[in-house]
Order: C-alpha cells, then sequence, then structure tokens
C-alpha cells in the first residue's frame, strides 16, 4: 500500500473502534444505535436518536464516551511524543519517558494524594493533574539544566540526565509510599495508570495539548527529518539544530506531561507505535507523526476497551501496556545491539 493511504486508512478504522467500543461493556449498545447517538449529538437533531433507550444515550455520551476519546487522545499524544524524542536523541529506545518526565509527573501526584490524605492545607487543595503536571515540568526543566553545556544541549547527556533524575524521583516516590503507611494503594492505582471516571473536561484538556503539539511538530517535521543526518550537516543546510532539538524537546515534554497527568502512567506507546508505523509509512515525520498519532490512538483504545469491557476484572492500563510493550522493548534493544557490534 502506498503510504499515504495509511493515513485514511488509520483514520476510517479509528471511527470505527470508537463507535464499537462504545457499545461494549455492561450495558452493550448496537454499533448502529452508537452512531445515530453520536450523530444526533454531533448534528444537534434529536430526531435521529427518537426511539432509542434514553439510558443507553446518558451511557454512551456521558459515560463511555469520555473516557474513550481521553484514551485515543493520550494514546495519540504519547504516541507523537516518542515520535518527537527518537527524532532528536537519534536513539530508537528514546520515548516520553527516558527523560524522567514520568517520574516527575509521578512524584507531583504522589505528593499530592498524600497532602489530601493528610488533609495539609498547603497542598490539601491542589489536584492530583496539576500536581503531576507541574512535577513533570519542573522535571524537565532539571533535566535541561544538568544537560546542557555552553547554551548546547548533547542528545546522550539528555539520556544520562533523565535516567540521574528519574532515579532520584523514583527513591522519593518509594518514601512517599513509605509515608502512605496503609493508604498506599490510593497512590499505586494511580500510578498503575487508569481512564476511570474522565469527563468532558479531560478530553477538552488532552485534546487542547495534543492538537498544539501536533502542529508544532509537523511545522518542524522537515527540520526533524533533516537532524536525522546529524547537527552538523543540518547547521550546515541552515537549520538551527539546537534551537529546533530545544523547541521540539519541550514540546514532546509537555505533551507527555499532559497525558501523565490525566491518566497516570502509562509506558511503552511512546516505543512501540512510532517503529510500527516507521515500518509502514517510512521514516518521513511529516507522514509518520499524523500516522504514530492515528496508530497511538488505536493502540491505547484498543487496551482500554479490553480491560474495560472484555476482561473478568478491570486491570489498571499501565499494566496492560507494559504487558504488550515490554517485549517488544526486549527485541528492539536486542537488535540494537547487534547493529552496534556489527556496525
Amino acid at each position: 500500500m502506498n503510504r499515504f493511504g495509511w493515513l485514511p486508512l488509520l483514520a476510517l478504522l479509528l471511527a470505527a473502534a470508537t463507535v464499537i467500543a462504545a457499545g461494549l461493556g455492561y450495558l452493550a449498545i448496537a454499533p448502529v444505535d452508537v452512531a445515530r447517538i453520536i450523530a444526533a449529538r454531533l448534528l444537534g437533531d434529536p430526531s435521529l436518536a427518537v426511539g432509542l433507550d434514553e439510558v443507553a444515550q446518558v451511557v454512551v455520551l456521558d459515560v463511555r464516551l469520555p473516557r474513550i476519546l481521553t484514551a485515543l487522545l493520550v494514546g495519540g499524544g504519547l504516541a507523537v511524543a516518542g515520535v518527537i524524542f527518537q527524532g532528536i536523541l537519534l536513539n530508537p529506545l528514546a520515548d516520553p519517558y527516558t527523560l524522567g518526565v514520568s517520574s516527575g509527573a509521578a512524584f507531583g501526584a504522589t505528593l499530592a494524594i498524600l497532602a489530601n490524605l493528610a488533609g495539609s492545607a498547603l497542598l490539601g487543595g491542589l489536584s492530583v493533574p496539576l500536581a503531576a503536571f507541574i512535577g513533570a515540568v519542573l522535571t524537565l526543566g532539571v533535566v535541561l539544566y544538568l544537560s546542557s553545556f555552553d547554551g548546547q544541549v548533547a542528545p546522550d547527556t539528555l539520556i544520562l540526565s533523565g535516567v540521574i533524575v528519574g532515579a532520584i524521583l523514583s527513591a522519593g516516590i518509594s518514601f512517599i509510599k513509605y509515608l502512605a503507611d496503609e493508604q498506599v494503594a490510593v497512590i499505586i492505582f494511580w500510578l498503575m495508570g487508569s481512564f476511570a471516571a474522565r469527563t468532558w473536561a479531560d478530553v477538552g484538556l488532552v485534546a487542547a495539548a495534543v492538537g498544539c503539539g501536533l502542529l508544532l511538530a509537523i511545522y518542524y517535521a522537515r527540520d526533524l527529518n533533516i537532524l536525522a543526518l546529524g547537527g552538523r550537516i543540518a547547521d550546515s543546510l541552515g537549520v538551527e539544530s539546537n534551537r529546533v532539538r530545544r523547541i521540539l524537546l519541550i514540546n514532546g515534554s509537555l505533551l507527555a506531561a499532559v497525558c501523565v497527568s490525566v491518566a497516570g502512567i502509562i509506558g511503552f506507546v511512546g516505543l512501540l507505535v512510532p517503529h510500527l508505523m516507521r515500518f509502514l509509512v517510512g521514516p518521513d515525520n511529516r507522514i509518520l507523526l499524523p500516522a504514530s498519532l492515528l496508530a497511538g490512538a488505536l493502540l491505547l483504545l484498543g487496551a482500554d476497551t479490553l480491560t474495560r469491557a472484555m476482561l473478568p476484572a478491570e486491570v489498571p492500563i499501565g499494566v496492560l501496556t507494559a504487558l504488550l510493550g515490554g517485549p517488544f522493548f526486549c527485541v528492539i534493544f536486542r537488535r540494537r545491539q547487534r547493529g552496534l557490534r556489527h556496525g
């Protein structure tokens, strides 16, 4: 198939998957009825949903769709961030968590949860998503500071800085768990990731972040292609490599921060999807970015639907993606080791 043909195909698959997923659950609703309910709301024509159970309409529009749309937006956002990081760092193992962004978000969230449990006047009113976002942004600032020298940011130094900061924050999270004592289950549940009880406000927040992040990434897609040739070559071709790298780094990190703040820790999506899409549509980031957005949305929507509507008990989405992505990560790492050995 032509590489451009994958975009409409993925879009059609995502639309169909959304309709099917909205009908699955304790109350089964036919896909045709789901499509009528959604069309009635989008077109503002209640007559399209005449004859349908009002309970089914409430379940689709107010319970399932916010969760489904949040899942697909988070999946798309994490995949786009993964494409950005792999392009900047020239490392196939890079993903939104390489720079410690997830650890920063987790630390901020666990701190807010502990404060809420303890009734602290200082942090008790700080929402968990907001604390997670602040933690992720502050972590990014620290990583950038540690990896900068004479105004230059080296990809290898970025990865090392992210690992160091992430290790420190992980120790801090463990200490907070210890302080939580018997209420540690609340922290553990958030860390494992979930789309339960998502609202239309969450959908709007993630949609705005992912939309802006994607547009900015596509704007710099040509520069990102040239950066793959190396910093010196990129500079000789008129690309301000350090400036572009910094802008895209902040963009990808903020994307990941918003997604993590809403859904918790969901790993491997940013690692898995870019590799699969690069195999199908090629390395051109002008096509790879939107393709990864659609594929990431499809992957995380499928995983969330599986745990929500098909398994006997709901499994945290972060656990499921780790089980799917962990073996894939091992395969990529092994191939990279062989490539370095024979290169």
